[in-house]
């Protein structure tokens, strides 16, 4: 927890909804000012979770950007630190779906997963730890999934997502030593609208596929944002300091 006068800003990327719209309001309810950060097309939906955060007595910041534009994202950073403070504190949730069988999988979706999961984290993570490493302090928390062990249909989703293990190991070698932390949560079933989304595409009422799911899952019962926004809690806590370069499988039982 954070006290009044050692406030930590946080930028929450792909926070419009779902899993950052939980991950942003609990680190708000953590003592952090938020950023929320989606789409500029969502900058309206931004700004209901804002409007959520300062209700509660909390601080936010909509901010509209595209992740994966690397101009836009550098603007983006500043306006946090000049309008909520600087950031010291980033999740790394931005992510699309463009599922195919590698048959049928065009460049294009490709290409628009790799982008926004990957070219998106490195943007995002490159401009913010200019400021964790001024401030000797620094908690990246990014988003993978069970997917990235093997998933049919996603060989985009699941590269990315492998990727993103790749990438969090390699900056806690690298900004260890300026106290900069960063680890990885992958999720496996999360009841969000992108979970409804996979089972429209296939055609499956979503009660039908979650039932499904939910009898491979040990503990009984699908995921939700706030388990995820949870763990998030724990890693960008002031007490984690001790715990980087970790990939945590939130998936309601154990997967290697």
């Amino acid at each position: 927890m954070t006290t009044p006068t050692t406030t930590r800003t946080a930028i929450v990327t792909g926070a419009a909804r779902g899993i950052g719209a939980g991950v942003a309001q609990r680190l708000a309810a953590d003592g952090l000012a938020v950023a929320v950060l989606d789409l500029d097309l969502d900058e309206t939906a931004c700004k209901s979770v804002v409007a959520e955060i300062e209700a509660a007595g909390g601080r936010a910041l909509a901010v509209g950007v595209d992740v994966a534009d690397e101009e836009a994202v550098q603007a983006a950073v500043a306006r946090v630190a000049a309008e909520l403070g600087e950031p010291t504190v980033l999740v790394n949730n931005a992510g699309i779906l463009r599922d195919n069988l590698l048959f049928k999988m065009t460049t294009t979706d490709w290409d628009a997963v790799m982008n926004v999961h990957l070219r998106g984290a490195f943007l995002m993570t490159r401009a913010v730890q200019a400021y964790m490493t001024k401030a000797n302090w620094g908690r990246v928390v990014n988003l993978s999934s069970t997917s990235a062990l093997g998933n049919r249909g996603q060989a985009n989703y699941a590269a990315a997502k492998a990727g993103i293990q790749g990438f969090t190991k390699t900056l806690a070698i690298e900004l260890g030593k300026y106290g900069v932390t960063a680890n990885a949560i992958a999720p496996g079933f999360i009841e969000t609208e992108m979970t409804k989304a996979t089972a429209e595409r296939i055609g499956v009422p979503f009660d039908d596929f979650r039932t499904v799911l939910v009898k491979e899952i040990p503990v009984g019962r699908a995921g939700q944002p706030a388990d995820v926004a949870h763990a998030v809690s724990f890693f960008a806590s002031e007490g984690a300091g001790f715990v980087s370069g970790q990939v945590l499988y939130l998936a309601g039982g154990p997967k290697s």
